[in-house]
């Protein structure tokens, strides 16, 4: 059974920066394409990043793009989330996914088959 153990979140003023990581373990990480998403109170999840398993590919939601960086250490099971210019909207629970068996990019949620706890993420202004 594959574990998601997500980290690095917490309180920030807008413009500044967070890292989030996402620590894996019992499953083979170098096959997993990795995702995070967020959701904020009374909203949906909501897709930010994934990167894919051969680490040649990335993807962002529009709302983030040129401020997050998805990266991934595989030798470290571990996949990061670089946050820069935080705003108050990005103010979200963001959960970290890994999607099984080589497979490409998604931004569904429902097609990533492990899930973290979460991290909570508060940007003030």
């Amino acid at each position: 059974q594959v574990q998601l153990v997500e980290s690095g979140g917490g309180l920030v003023q807008a413009g500044g920066s967070l890292r989030l990581s996402c620590a894996a373990s019992g499953g083979t990480f170098s096959s997993y394409t990795m995702g995070w998403f967020r959701q904020a109170p009374g909203k949906d999840r909501e897709f930010v990043a994934a990167i894919k398993w051969s680490r040649g590919r990335t993807d962002y939601a529009d709302s983030v793009k040129g401020r997050f960086t998805i990266s991934r250490d595989n030798a470290k099971n571990t996949v990061y989330l670089q946050m820069n210019s935080l705003k108050p909207e990005d103010t979200a629970v963001y959960s970290c996914a890994a999607r099984r068996f080589y497979s490409d990019i998604s931004i569904r949620p429902y097609e990533y088959t492990y899930w973290g706890q979460g991290t909570q993420v508060t940007v003030s202004s």
